[in-house]
């Protein structure tokens, strides 16, 4: 394994899916999180095909031993992204991001628990730094338990912050599976695999209300695609490399 690069991976792909939720942001006050998700899975499909082509892996790339450890993946990661780009809709993108850290640290919670690796003292140390963080992020959106929060916030943003959250719970999740099948099936099938069912899943709320995108809404959506497509590539490969508690 190399740690290092594994790394250097889950930064770049940091970077990428930011960027990639600052053009979703901008469409999120029109377009329903589900037909988000279409755009952002569809065209990820190409820069997929892409590389398979040019690692001349189209045929031998997409074979798979865990069809439902694909299936797990999929439909976590599919859901994350539902809550978390309904999110942008009530919360600014740098609260977003913030809360979305949420994510790592669960990440690192999951790989114990359920992969059994070894977490170090330092990692749960970072581990308890990092959830308070998140926790002074969330604490002036809370309306609930009989919390009062400041003027500024409303039961909107309260709501904004559940659905990052469970995002990010769904995501953890989602990364334990992906680590899981990188032990066995190779990352272009899995990023796939991934976009297909992200697809299927985003078809299913289509009776909730799809709209027609502008011109610049469908070039933005598009482009947040093609981004996910690169962000997803290095996001699993990194996993490939270091172990999830390491990654996360």
């Amino acid at each position: 394994m190399r740690p290092l690069r594994g790394i250097i991976y889950k930064l770049i792909s940091v970077v990428i899916f930011i960027a990639m939720s600052a053009l979703i942001k901008v469409t999120a006050p029109r377009i329903p999180s589900g037909e988000a998700l279409f755009f952002r899975s569809f065209f990820a499909l190409p820069v997929i095909l892409i590389w398979l082509y040019q690692l001349k892996e189209l045929r031998q790339g997409l074979r798979v031993t865990k069809p439902w450890g694909h299936a797990k993946r999929g439909v976590t990661g599919a859901v994350a992204m539902l809550f978390s780009f309904a999110g942008l809709g009530y919360l600014p993108l740098p609260e977003v991001t913030a809360i979305s850290y949420f994510a790592p640290l669960l990440t690192v919670v999951f790989a114990a628990i359920i992969l059994k690796e070894e977490v170090r003292i330092f990692r749960i140390s970072a581990v308890g730094l990092g959830l308070v963080g998140v926790f002074i992020v969330v604490w002036p959106k809370l309306t609930f338990f009989g919390v009062t929060p400041p003027v500024h916030a409303g039961p909107s943003e309260t709501l904004g912050v559940a659905l990052v959250l469970t995002g990010a719970t769904f995501s953890a999740l989602a990364q334990i599976f992906v680590r899981k099948l990188v032990q066995t099936d190779k990352t272009p099938a899995i990023v796939f695999y991934f976009s297909v069912t992200s697809i299927a899943i985003s078809l299913l709320t289509v009776p909730f209300g799809w709209i027609w995108p502008t011109f610049f809404e469908a070039g933005l959506l598009v482009l947040a695609g093609l981004l996910g497509g690169v962000g997803q590539i290095f996001l699993t490969s990194s996993y490939r490399e270091a172990e999830a508690s390491v990654v996360a």
